[in-house]
């Protein structure tokens, strides 16, 4: 049986018929760039996310670094973010002309540990950013008092957390900014790229809108410096249609991970995804971790068995060359981990037939593993 990563081609052949209407419009008008279309869904994607502002952007990468831009951090200053996540949260502090700080993550939930926060702070730190990794919440109330105490910004990066919520509250609405991409294989993606920034201060909302259109809200206008990163209609038209199914999909992925925990609980020296009480991930990725045997060896296992795999991610930020020279941190955990972790596949349209095959590969893998061990000890 071969079980894919993941399956846009399900997801967009259940819309094509409203999709392909929508954009059949933009194409009759000709308006590629702006206008309504990128006006309704900023704000049905900042209603969802319950602030009251949102600007669309280019792409996830664009919304972290104008984020920090539209909050006044920039060179010199220190930004702290953990040391798992995917390379451009930490790209976004260093494109702001800021400093990247990595804290090391949670050994339950692979988010920031926030017991490691208060000894990285100094008097050039200027905001947090917490990471909803795989789709679990950040632990955001001591985050939030930490950062009210200390003067600090907040700019969540919820990149892989549309529409996870924490006691109650959606992600992106804790923060004085959020930042969304709409990469294809997002929870909520777009049928190319796209991003945003969402939040509820009117200040920053309006610099992001200078920001992202170089320097000016009107033609020619040009008050500060800006960027060129702007979502276009087609790709606002198709993330306002996906927008209204957004949790409809994501109890899907809910139902999928219950199901992988309820199949791999019994098998030893497997970690499945733990979610505290309040927090109600989306699981964008269903990150497994291996303690017995390789996750290098389960993973060539699994693809000869045509099932797909990922890994998120193999080096924690500061271990990549690109970031030696900010490397001076301790994040033994991230680095343990980047060892172990293992992403199975994930996705609404997954079966339960499917998720059962995984699950009995995974233990396949491990049973051998188990008796190999027991061979060698016997020699």
């Amino acid at each position: 049986m071969k079980v894919s990563f993941m399956d846009l081609k399900k997801e967009h052949d259940a819309i094509r018929g409203a999709l392909l209407d929508r954009w059949a419009t933009i194409l009759d008008s000709s308006a590629f760039i702006g206008g309504a279309p990128v006006e309704r869904f900023e704000q049905a994607f900042a209603d969802f996310c319950g602030v009251r502002h949102g600007a669309a952007v280019g792409n996830g990468t664009d919304a972290l670094t104008l984020a920090l831009t539209a909050s006044g951090i920039g060179s010199g200053d220190e930004v702290i973010l953990p040391a798992n996540s995917f390379v451009a949260t930490a790209e976004a502090v260093v494109h702001a002309g800021a400093i990247p700080v990595f804290a090391d993550i949670n050994r339950l939930t692979y988010t920031i540990d926030v017991d490691r926060i208060e000894n990285l702070i100094t008097s050039r730190t200027r905001a947090l950013i917490p990471v909803h990794l795989y789709g679990q919440p950040a632990d955001m109330d001591p985050i939030v008092e930490i950062a009210r105490r200390r003067g600090l910004r907040i700019i969540e990066d919820c990149a892989q957390a549309h529409g996870a919520r924490y006691h109650g509250h959606r992600v992106g609405s804790f923060g004085d900014a959020a930042c969304f991409s709409f990469y294809p294989a997002k929870n909520l993606g777009a049928c190319g790229d796209g991003g945003a920034v969402v939040t509820n201060d009117p200040e920053i909302a309006e610099s992001l809108r200078k920001l992202r259109d170089h320097g000016g809200l009107r033609k020619y206008e040009h008050d500060v410096i800006g960027y060129n990163s702007r979502l276009d209609a087609m790709q606002a038209a198709a993330l306002e249609l996906k927008l209204k199914g957004l949790d409809a999909r994501n109890a899907l992925r809910r139902k999928h991970a219950a199901a992988y925990r309820e199949l791999l609980s019994g098998i030893d020296g497997v970690v499945t995804p733990f979610e505290p009480e309040g927090f109600e991930g989306v699981y964008h990725l269903y990150v497994m971790r291996i303690e017995r045997g390789s996750r290098d060896m389960l993973q060539k296992f699994l693809t000869k068995s045509d099932v797909q795999t990922g890994i998120h991610y193999p080096q924690p930020i500061h271990r990549t060359p690109a970031f030696a020279s900010f490397s001076g941190a301790t994040c033994p955990v991230a680095e343990k981990y980047s060892t172990e972790i293992l992403s199975l596949p994930m996705y609404p349209g997954l079966e339960r037939q499917q998720l059962e095959h995984v699950a009995s590969l995974v233990g396949k893998y491990v049973e051998s593993e188990t008796r190999e061990v027991a061979g060698r000890s016997q020699r």
